[in-house]
This record gives structure tokens, C-alpha cells and sequence, in this order.
């Protein structure tokens, strides 16, 4: 059995686009997640705990949940099942540090995305909040 597939966050009122489609769909998110690993093979902090793993293999994994969590398509739970982002992270060393640091490679990737005022922030709204989540270390 599988579960009801959750209703698509829209932007403005129930015929609009889903957030994905009105924020350009794939590409966008593709370059969010592109400039984000990007920033993170650089990073001081954030390089090391990708060590011995592919960037490549992270970002589509992190593409996939976005566009899903987004409203477009559900590739990612067809490929992975539930997202259980507490459960994928707890192997890594997820300190302040290394939250502040994810969070500003991730600013500065949405910042080169340029989204409307509206959709950044309830795209930056929800990733402050999934990374304070996933902080797992002092």
C-alpha cells in the first residue's frame, strides 16, 4: 500500500502552479543544487564530511528531494522511499559549524537562482528549518 502523495505547495490559491512549476521546475532546482555543491567542494568545513563520497551522487539525491518536496515529481520516494532526512544524516558529524556553513552555501546558490522575493523566502523559510533539524552534534 502505498501513501496518499501529499498536496503540491502553491504559491497563490488552488489553480495556481505548484511551487516546482512556478519557480521553473527541474532547471531551477538543478541550478540551486548545482551552485550549492559548487560552494560545498570549497567549503573548509562542509568538504570534509563529503570525504570518500560523490558529489555528484549527494546532489541528485538532494535535487530529487527538493523538486518531490516541492511539487514535482515523486522520483525521489519511487527511488529512495520516505525521505527520513534525520534518519540519512545521523552518520555525520552535523555540528553548528557545519549547519552555519551548509546554510550559507545554500544562501549564496539561492541567491544566484534569484527567485522571486516570495518564493525565496519560503524556500530559505524551510531549509533554515530542516537544518536546524538535522544538527546531531555539539
Amino acid at each position: 500500500m502505498t501513501s496518499p502523495r501529499p498536496q503540491p505547495i502553491r504559491l497563490d490559491g488552488a489553480d495556481a502552479p505548484t511551487f516546482f512549476d512556478a519557480v521553473g521546475g527541474h532547471e531551477t532546482f538543478e541550478a540551486l543544487v548545482s551552485g550549492f555543491y559548487a560552494r560545498v567542494a570549497r567549503d573548509p568545513v562542509l568538504a570534509p564530511i563529503y570525504e570518500g563520497r560523490e558529489y555528484a551522487e549527494a546532489a541528485q539525491r538532494l535535487q530529487l528531494f527538493l523538486e518531490q518536496y516541492w511539487g514535482g515529481p515523486r522520483t525521489y520516494s519511487e527511488l529512495r522511499g520516505h525521505p527520513r532526512l534525520r534518519a540519512r544524516h545521523v552518520e555525520f558529524h552535523i555540528d553548528r559549524r557545519a549547519h552555519d556553513a551548509w546554510l550559507n552555501a545554500m544562501r549564496a546558490a539561492l541567491d544566484d537562482v534569484a527567485l522571486a522575493p516570495e518564493a525565496d523566502r519560503m524556500l530559505w523559510d524551510y531549509l533554515v528549518t530542516a537544518a536546524d533539524m538535522l544538527i546531531n552534534a555539539e
